[in-house]
Parts: structure tokens; C-alpha cells; sequence
């Protein structure tokens, strides 16, 4: 595995170093001493998947404030996503500072997002299934979202979502309450 840092400290590309034949690949999708050496020690206690039938599905942007923070690995298992992480973390130096990647089944890429940042996805194929391993367990009632065309953070998406949940729709502007 390689880790690409991006502009969000602690918010990283996971690259598969992939061993190819004549059968297709093998490559390790986590490993805690690898994740550790790189500075993200990260032990997933959670899986779960997000099934997606339509292309341009948007999820987002979700999150758990402390004491519920979750770290995520995210990857595509199949299909193709455009990927963000927004950082909310109170404190941070990229506050309100977005990135973004592209995921695919193809390009096997995951997006380590830590604590405090909060996660979204626009589907750019139909049938896109995406699987997340999570630092901790659920916290049912804690989860908490800003809408993703919020101006105060100007996300770039590549498309305008086609599928969208009223939740996420309906979601007010941003106001930090420091």
C-alpha cells in the first residue's frame, strides 16, 4: 500500500500495490502495521457497504463530532465515485477546506477519512457499490451533516446530483458554533 497525502491533514489516498498474473490481481486492502507506519494507525472494528443504482446518487456530507468520531476507509468495490472529505475539525489549519478523488472498482484507490471530517459522494456509474471499514462501532442519533452545496465550502462536484435524499436536501446553511 502507498499513501498519497492530500491538502486535509490526515485525510489520505490508499494506492493498492497490486501483483498481477495471467488470473488477475492480489493486493491487501488494510493492513494496521502498514497503516500505522505511514502515520494512520487505523483498526476498523465496522464494515459496512452503500449500495448505489443510480449514476449521479449523492450522499453527503455526513459526520460524527466527538465523542463519536469515526475514522473511514472508503473504496468502491464496484462502479466509479467522485470522492470528497471536508474537513470541520474546530481548530484545524483546513477548517472548511475540501478534497477530492476519484474511486473506482478500476483504480482500486480508498480515501482515509479521520475524525471530524465529514464525507460525501456523487456516483458516476450506475450500480456503484462502495464499502466502508470504520474505527468504531455506530453511534445511532450522533450522526450529523452539512448540505453538500453549501456556499460557505464551494464543493466542486463534477455533476449535479440526479438522486438525493430529502435529509441531505433539506439541510440549512453552515454556522460554526464555536
Amino acid at each position: 500500500m502507498r499513501f498519497e497525502p492530500t491538502p486535509i491533514p490526515g485525510v489520505a489516498i490508499v494506492e493498492l500495490d497490486r501483483h498481477d498474473d495471467d488470473r488477475g490481481f492480489f493486493a491487501r486492502v488494510h493492513c494496521p502495521a502498514a497503516f500505522a507506519a505511514a502515520g494512520h494507525p487505523f483498526l476498523p472494528v465496522q464494515t459496512s457497504l452503500s449500495h448505489n443504482s443510480a449514476s449521479h446518487t449523492l450522499r453527503g456530507m455526513h459526520y460524527q463530532p466527538a465523542p463519536h468520531g469515526e475514522t473511514k476507509l472508503v473504496r468502491v468495490v464496484r462502479g466509479r465515485i467522485h470522492d470528497v472529505a471536508l474537513d470541520l475539525r474546530p481548530g484545524s489549519a483546513s477548517f472548511g477546506r475540501w478534497t477530492a478523488a476519484e474511486l473506482s472498482a478500476d483504480n482500486g484507490r480508498a480515501l482515509l477519512i479521520p475524525e471530524g471530517v465529514a464525507h460525501g459522494f456523487l456516483t458516476l456509474e450506475p450500480d456503484s457499490d462502495i464499502l466502508y471499514m470504520i474505527d468504531r462501532a455506530f453511534e445511532p442519533g450522533h450522526g450529523r451533516a452539512v448540505r453538500w452545496n453549501d456556499p460557505a465550502f464551494a464543493i466542486d462536484w463534477p455533476a449535479s446530483p440526479a438522486v438525493l435524499s430529502a435529509a441531505d436536501a433539506g439541510l440549512p446553511d453552515f454556522k460554526m458554533d464555536r
